[in-house]
Parts: structure tokens; sequence; C-alpha cells
């Protein structure tokens, strides 16, 4: 990583930059929370997958993901990943017609269904925490989840943190915030690149006295 300024003073704006960013997003810490605790969408790992799947193909978070999860929370008929995994893919495509989102979230339910029965682990929702502590980053190529067709970086990231992992999620909108952040406190941090970023993240919170899914979900309230 590039040179990080690390003397109080520095670090004191810095702190000062990322508070009054926080004040404009008083739910990311919530929200942090929930991803933390396993508890975002009511605990559901099917959700949970569902929610990091439609989010991969880039459309808006709030206005188009979060309803078509409500949908297929209060009309669909999978209740658990080996449901998702069994399920005709076309009877899907009516809460969300993107077939690579459903490519995704089936691949990572056959996963950790598998996992499960493998490890022998009571609930689906060990089997997402236990895949999310003995994942990295640097591997997610190289990852069951990570190798299946349309996961990226990013998809594999938020899926941990939603699988109790502190750590970032390096999309656009994170990198953007970031960027302006670092500019405003007069920070010089090497963030080019996925994993920079990611470190990036770490050493602000760090510093600022965050956890990395603070700031991710500060990023992506106040964009």
């Amino acid at each position: 990583m590039a040179h990080a300024n690390t003397d109080k003073p520095s670090q004191e704006k810095l702190k000062e930059v990322i508070d009054r960013y926080m004040s404009n997003a008083p739910g990311a810490r919530d929200e942090a929370d929930l991803c933390l605790s396993m508890n975002r969408w009511g605990g559901s790992p099917l959700l949970m997958i569902l929610d990091a799947s439609f989010t991969s193909v880039g459309l808006g978070y709030f206005q188009s993901v979060v309803p078509a999860v409500h949908r297929f929370r209060t009309l669909g008929r999978c209740s658990s990943l080996r449901d998702l995994q069994d399920a005709e893919p076309d009877s899907l495509r009516i809460f969300w017609k993107n077939r690579r989102s459903w490519e995704v979230a089936r691949g990572a339910a056959s996963y950790l269904v598998r996992l499960q029965e493998e490890r022998s682990l009571p609930e689906e929702r060990d089997a997402l925490a236990c895949w999310a502590h003995e994942s990295s980053p640097n591997r997610w190529r190289e990852d069951p989840i990570g190798m299946v067709k349309g996961v990226g970086i990013s998809t594999f990231q938020y899926l941990r943190m939603m699988g109790g992992v502190d750590t970032a999620m390096p999309d656009k909108i994170v990198r953007r915030v970031v960027e302006r952040a670092l500019r405003e406190a007069g920070w010089e941090m090497n963030i080019d690149g996925d994993m920079a970023l990611i470190d990036a993240v770490l050493h602000i919170g760090k510093a600022s006295g965050y956890r990395s899914a603070d700031i991710c979900w500060m990023c992506w309230l106040i964009q």
C-alpha cells in the first residue's frame, strides 16, 4: 500500500471527515450490525444470497434489488437454499428477469447446501457463516463460490459481509466515496485495484474508529 498518513493531526482530520460522512448516513451502522450479526433479511441465507445475486448486475440497489427481494419473500415458493437449488430457473424469473443473477444464486446455494452436508452443520445459516469466515478475497477466483459464473469480487465480498465478516465490498460507489473522503482529509493512499481498496477501507476504519462494514454502508447510503 502507498503512503498513508499516520501522524496524529492527519488521523484526526480523517476522523473528522468520516464522522461528517457518517452523520449524513444515520442508518449505516445499523445496517452493518445486521450484516455482521447475520440478520439481514431476517437472518435468511436464501434472501441474503438473492440480495447479493441481484446486486451483481449493477442495477440500483434500493430502487430495484430491495423491492425484488421483498417480492420474493412474500410470493416466492422457495423457503431454503435447497429449494432454490432445485427450482426450475424459468419459474424464478417472474421475480427478477436477469438470468445470470439466478445462475449466481443457484450456484452459491448449491455449494452451501453441499457444505452443510459435508460439515454436518445444523442450519444453512451455519454453512454461510462457515464459508464467509474461511474464504478470502485474496483467493476469490479459486473459491467455490467465486468460481460460480457471474460472481465477481464485489458480489463475493458482499456475501461474506452478510455472512458475518467485517470487510469491504470494492464496488464503484465505495471507491468514489472513499476517494472523495481521502481527498478532503488530505490523505495519500493507494486504492488502485480491488484488494488495495479493501485494505484502504480497513485502514481508514482503524484510523477513524469505524468498521469496514460501517464505511461500506455509509458509502452506499450517501453515494
